[in-house]
């Protein structure tokens, strides 16, 4: 009887965590049916489901380099000037210096690592808070930005660069989906099966612990840092890819739906993780709710109500969550 019980117990935790792991799955599948049977001949279509899926790469893959540092226990916030900085140099160099997309494209990823590498110097060579250091070299790089492009908007990019994000199609939907799910996956590989993807994890859940285990802890924040600031260049050059040009201070209106989409992200898949898989699925529940209130007639400013009133519930949820998994292990 005792073995039975502990079976019963056991196949209803199983099903419990089953359904936390695919809950924002099954939100995401009602949303689409909700607004799908409101709006049926405008929101239940395939150009509709292009449009929602090609448009937002660049939140996509900033959200993706977010929760890298985020893994490791450190917060980013400069990423959102990254990208426009990023796309602003690639702009610049391309379209006022006439030089060819691929030069601009390498010299917009190398900044964007060397901005991860500024950030990772102030806040482990000084200890300082990541929130702080991130927020001044942020603010910094924005000033730098407005210098760099004059305050003015570049347009007039490589068609190649276009083309190869936005114009270019597989299945009705543009290219620039395909490369931020291509670097959804390897993330998540990166995260899931490699010893230095493990060791990231190993430092967020406890530094101290991580530092007595043998773990170079100072060397996998600097590799957190680095591959965020390397991730917001790649968002800067879809950006570009995009839109055909670099505005100055566009990249801003990136973080906070990157944010909210990386801690909602923290509530699926692997609960108590930020994951890959859960961030992708976040963003997309999060622009298919926006695009669905739209269709319905909804004002503009229910954007700024649904990614601000999901940040927070998303980090509320992330921490229950991972409070409990920690009180479990």
């Amino acid at each position: 009887m005792a073995g039975k019980a502990g079976a019963a117990r056991g196949g209803n935790k199983a099903l419990v965590d089953g359904f936390e792991r695919l809950a924002l799955v099954f939100v995401f599948a009602a949303t689409i049916a909700v607004f799908g049977y409101l709006r049926p001949e405008s929101f239940f279509t395939w150009s509709n489901f292009a449009a929602i899926l090609g448009s937002q790469s660049v939140i996509v893959v900033t959200a993706l380099g977010l929760i890298i540092p985020l893994t490791a226990g450190d917060y980013d916030l400069s990423i959102a000037n990254n990208l426009t900085f990023a796309a602003t140099l690639l702009a610049v160099l391309n379209v006022n210096h006439q030089l060819p997309v691929g030069f601009a494209i390498a010299a917009a990823l190398a900044a964007g690592a060397a901005i991860g590498v500024v950030n990772a110097f102030f806040v482990l060579y000084f200890r300082m808070n990541s929130l702080i250091v991130t927020m001044g070299v942020g603010t910094f790089m924005h000033g730098l930005t407005l210098w760099l492009g004059d305050q003015q908007t570049i347009s007039g990019v490589s068609d190649g660069l276009v083309n190869a994000v936005i114009v270019n199609r597989l299945l009705g939907v543009p290219l620039g989906f395909y490369y931020a799910f291509g670097l959804c996956a390897i993330l998540w590989y990166y995260l899931t099966y490699t010893a230095a993807g493990r060791r990231l994890l190993f430092v967020g859940r406890g530094r101290e612990v991580a530092r007595l285990s043998g773990v170079a802890v100072d060397r996998v924040r600097l590799g957190g840092f680095v591959c965020s600031g390397l991730l917001g260049a790649i968002a800067g050059v879809l950006y570009v890819g995009t839109t055909g040009a670099a505005d100055p201070s566009s990249g801003l209106s990136f973080l906070l739906p990157a944010f909210a989409a990386a801690f909602l992200g923290a509530t699926s898949i692997s609960p108590g993780r930020f994951n890959p898989w859960g961030t992708i699925i976040s963003v997309y529940f999060l622009v298919t709710g926006i695009t669905g209130l739209s269709i319905l007639g909804i004002s503009n400013y229910v954007q700024d109500l649904f990614y601000g009133g999901a940040l927070v519930i998303a980090v509320t949820l992330s921490q229950i969550v991972r409070g409990r998994e920690e009180r479990l292990a």
